[in-house]
């Protein structure tokens, strides 16, 4: 909903029901005149406990499940209909969704997944794949997010992670479910058991903001390209000193415009293979 709809509207928050409700909810269905109570229906504890189990507190979810057990039955010769577990599950079909797809469950869900990879939970992130895959979600969705976490979470703390989630982008894609699921759970408890470091995105954040700052900020003449006789006749690309011709193939030079030099984004961690970047940075910087 828009803000200023919202705005003028009293917002109700439905949480899920407990499974005692859902359960109270599915008898008080059965016994109902010229609803369910006309078809006479027999149901094993057992299969109502399953139908409220999956229904996951969605009484709507319970009641189309016992609607459709008791329209699969026919009649014995006392005109009864019995559900049993069997049955339920098949009413169920495997499919009754935890959470709707385009839902706020949904995104619920795989905002639980990446956190738990993030809060580096092999197990927990395990378990909220497994929901996701339960609930036939698009197994590209998932492994798309797990691309933008590798650089947003995990970054060069660990730079394999960002292979391993394209890797597993590209197997989704090549092998399809139900195969696939095996690529995202090698991937999810990689991820999940990776170390991690969001310098990455920081910097960008940080260098975003300058860059919308100094729009009209020109490139410094050495850093230009110079194709042309008369580009080169107004010192574009002169004194540009090319760091392959220097010692340890780097140079000191300035690449920032006048406006941010000394400027730094990037402040590498101390932990996995950033750590080695941060060394060398940091030596660098010093001759700087």
């Amino acid at each position: 909903m828009i803000s200023p709809l919202l705005s003028r509207s009293q917002v109700f928050v439905l949480k899920p029901l407990a499974d005692s409700g859902v359960k109270a909810i599915c008898k008080k269905a059965l016994g109902i005149p010229g609803g369910l109570k006309a078809y006479k229906v027999k149901i094993e504890p057992k299969a109502l406990d399953l139908i409220v189990k999956q229904a996951a507190g969605d009484a709507r979810v319970a009641l189309n499940a016992l609607e459709m057990a008791t329209a699969a039955q026919k009649p014995d010769s006392r005109g009864w209909r019995k559900i049993k577990a069997q049955d339920a599950q098949e009413a169920i079909q495997k499919g009754v969704l935890y959470y709707d797809k385009k839902g706020d469950r949904h995104y619920d869900t795989i905002s639980a997944l990446i956190k738990s990879i993030r809060g580096s939970d092999p197990d927990a992130a395990l378990f909220w794949l497994a929901r996701m895959i339960e609930a036939g979600d698009d197994p590209g969705f998932i492994a798309r997010r797990l691309v933008i976490l590798a650089s947003e979470d995990i970054g060069n703390a660990d730079p394999h992670s960002l292979m391993v989630a394209t890797s597993t982008a590209q197997a989704v894609e090549f092998v399809g479910l139900p195969e696939a699921q095996l690529n995202l759970a090698q991937a999810v408890t990689y991820l999940a058991s990776a170390p991690k470091s969001n310098a990455s995105y920081k910097a960008l954040l940080a260098a975003k903001k300058d860059a919308q700052e100094e729009k009209d900020t020109p490139v410094p003449l050495h850093l230009r390209n110079a194709p042309t006789e008369l580009m080169r006749s107004l010192d574009y690309g002169k004194d540009y000193k090319y760091a392959h011709d220097f010692s340890e193939h780097y140079v000191k030079q300035e690449y920032l415009p006048k406006k941010l030099k000394g400027r730094k984004y990037y402040h590498p961690t101390k932990i996995g293979f950033e750590a080695k970047i941060k060394e060398r940075l940091d030596e660098l910087r010093k001759k700087k």
